[in-house]
């Protein structure tokens, strides 16, 4: 006798429509004021119409959930673009792209703000951004290697990365962004971070 397949793709696309309305419930409750104070797997479960288990089930925790919303807002900001920057064989003008990237990220969805107010009082929130942005600084240091010279590599390196990380965080943004459009503050930063680097060769 065959064996049953229980692999079943209506099953499949219900449970990826249940998971992606968990998600965005997720990051809607991230946009209002005093996100962290609210944000339980038990708010998620009431704001998607799903229970608290369904939502335990799908992401394990609170952390998983959020893990969940970040990839969300990565993917629909622009941030799978990143890898194809890295590969650009002019790495200052793989810099420029990255910054580009990150400016139009921050622009994007006013949860990814929400997300960097709450990380301040709460330190699940705050594990979980430094761990992404601690990726970001991972992909400045590898360009920063690709830009400047061995010599120059060693005498300023770190600092240079540490501009660049400065440069091109949410705190930078949004310091800038009051008056002005998302192209206006790249615009901005784009000389600042080439200046960070210093001169060529």
């Amino acid at each position: 006798m065959a064996t049953r397949s229980y692999l079943s793709p209506a099953r499949d696309a219900a449970a990826a429509a249940t998971q992606a309305k968990v998600v965005e419930a997720a990051a809607r409750l991230l946009r209002e004021p005093g996100a962290a104070a609210g944000f339980s797997l038990d708010a998620v479960a009431k704001a998607a119409g799903v229970t608290r288990l369904t939502v335990y089930n799908k992401f394990g925790s609170r952390r998983g959930l959020l893990e969940a919303v970040f990839d969300q807002r990565a993917q629909e900001g622009g941030l799978a673009r990143i890898p194809e920057a890295m590969k650009m064989p002019d790495p200052r003008a793989a810099l420029a792209r990255i910054v580009t990237i990150f400016c139009e990220f921050w622009a994007h969805d006013p949860a990814v703000g929400s997300l960097h107010d709450a990380a301040s009082a709460d330190p699940e929130f705050r594990l979980a951004l430094t761990e992404r942005n601690e990726l970001r600084r991972t992909l400045l240091r590898a360009l920063v290697k690709r830009c400047l010279a061995p010599a120059q590599h060693r005498r300023r390196g770190d600092d240079a990365v540490d501009l660049l990380f400065a440069l091109t965080s949410h705190a930078m943004y949004r310091s800038l962004e009051p008056g002005r459009s998302g192209a206006q503050v790249c615009a901005l930063l784009l000389p600042l971070c080439e200046k960070a680097l210093g001169a060529e060769g």
